[in-house]
C-alpha cells in the first residue's frame, strides 16, 4: 500500500493523465508485490523525472532473491502464478511506457518502469 499511495502522489506532482496514474500504480502494485512475495522482500525507490522538458514518474524495485530463471516465459502473455492481480510482469510491462529488467540467478531482480506525462 505505502508503494501504492508514495507513487499516486508522485503521479499526481508530475501532472499524469488520471489513466497514466492508474497505470502506473496498478503496475506498481503487481511489481511490489512481485517483490515480496518472489524476491523475499526488497525495496522501492521512485520519483519524478524531467527530461527534455517531459515529465514522468520513474519507480524501481530491488530485491535479493533467486531471480528469475526464464525471463521471456515471465514476460510472456497471461503468465501469473495466479495469486496476484493476474498481471504477471508481462501485464505491468504493458502498463508503462518504458519497462526495463535485470536478473540474475541466486543474484535477485531488479524492474524500473516510468511513465511519462
Amino acid at each position: 500500500m505505502r508503494a501504492r499511495h508514495a507513487v499516486r502522489q508522485l503521479a499526481l506532482d508530475a501532472g499524469l493523465r488520471l489513466i497514466d496514474q492508474t497505470k502506473l500504480v496498478t503496475a506498481v502494485s503487481e511489481l511490489a508485490r512481485n517483490t515480496v512475495v518472489h524476491g523475499g522482500g526488497g525495496f522501492m525507490t521512485a520519483g519524478v523525472v524531467d527530461q527534455a522538458g517531459r515529465k514522468g514518474v520513474w519507480a524501481e524495485f530491488a530485491d535479493e532473491g533467486p531471480g528469475i530463471a526464464d525471463v521471456n516465459e515471465a514476460l510472456r502473455e497471461g503468465f501469473s502464478t495466479g495469486d496476484g492481480l493476474g498481471l504477471g510482469l508481462g501485464g505491468a510491462k504493458r502498463l508503462v511506457h518504458e519497462f526495463t529488467l535485470e536478473t540474475a540467478p541466486a543474484r535477485g531482480t531488479t524492474v524500473r518502469v516510468v511513465s511519462w506525462r
